[in-house]
């Protein structure tokens, strides 16, 4: 494939002469920039939500939802996965993150990884994925090997997929039930998508996870009352989560807390049962 044929490693005519600005102009540039993402994010809110939808439905039904991904697509896959159980309070299985080249990829650049189609298949099979779970392939140049051989695997089994990518018609789109395409158009360094690409990306799968919980009712009015609190930090959020929901005091909250072990949300039922 001529990868230059792709939105995202075409030259940025608004930066071709950034190596020559002073900082604040430089910084100005890439501010203006960014503010293109959220906008190309918007654009696809309908396609978004049906795939919100669709995952909350399979969750629903026992399913589990995973990113698949390489490079920065895979790491911030990974990231919104591992922050699901503190803030949603849900198991860490449930959202699982997938990174071409494994755990080692995650802190050290492995691009050869991203072409292991077989790997891709491996992967999900060591983590038992079936024909119940979501699949959400994650690549700005939406032909990235390894996610499309993913992709490709979850469809033969007849799981749900769906794809993220940041060009148009890509490859990775063709292979998914929902096709989410922010398209960000050229990066402030030609061909760097960990930028506006990235960007894009993290609103779109904070939106997936956050949309999903909420429907899946792990959210009351904007708080997060499955919040398990076990740091100090967890400790304060949860107390402060448990009197704005019953209009406690401190103190009765902090009580409630302890009797259930640290949980927000059963701490709010003791109170509303008049147990604590």
């Amino acid at each position: 494939m001529d990868l230059s044929r792709l939105t995202t490693e075409q030259q940025n005519p608004a930066t071709a002469r950034i190596d020559q600005m002073d900082t604040l102009s430089i910084l100005n540039l890439i501010n203006d920039e960014d503010k293109k993402a959220a906008l190309a994010v918007e654009l696809v809110l309908p396609d978004i939500a049906q795939a919100v939808d669709l995952i909350t439905a399979k969750i629903s039904d026992g399913g589990r939802l995973f990113y698949i991904g390489a490079g920065t697509s895979g790491r911030l896959g990974v990231l919104d996965a591992s922050e699901c159980p503190p803030t949603f309070g849900v198991s860490p299985h449930l959202v699982q993150g997938i990174i071409a080249g494994g755990v080692r990829a995650l802190v050290n650049s492995l691009e050869g990884a991203e072409d292991n189609r077989e790997r891709a298949i491996s992967d999900l099979n060591e983590r038992n994925f079936s024909s119940t779970d979501v699949l959400v392939g994650i690549a700005a140049s939406g032909r990235t090997p390894y996610v499309l051989s993913g992709l490709e695997y979850a469809r033969s089994m007849g799981a749900a997929t769906i794809a993220i990518s940041c060009v148009e018609e890509s490859e990775a789109a063709a292979l998914a039930d929902i096709a989410l395409t922010p398209v960000t158009g050229a990066e402030v360094i030609t061909g760097s998508t960990r930028m506006k690409a990235g960007t894009a990306t993290k609103m779109v799968l904070n939106m997936l996870t956050t949309a999903t919980m909420i429907k899946l009712g792990k959210v009351y009015g904007n708080l997060m009352v499955d919040l398990h609190a076990t740091n100090d930090k967890l400790r304060d959020r949860a107390r402060r989560i448990i009197m704005t929901a019953t209009g406690v005091e401190s103190d009765r909250a902090l009580k409630a807390l302890d009797a259930a072990d640290g949980y927000a949300k059963h701490a709010i039922e003791l109170i509303e049962r008049g147990e604590i």
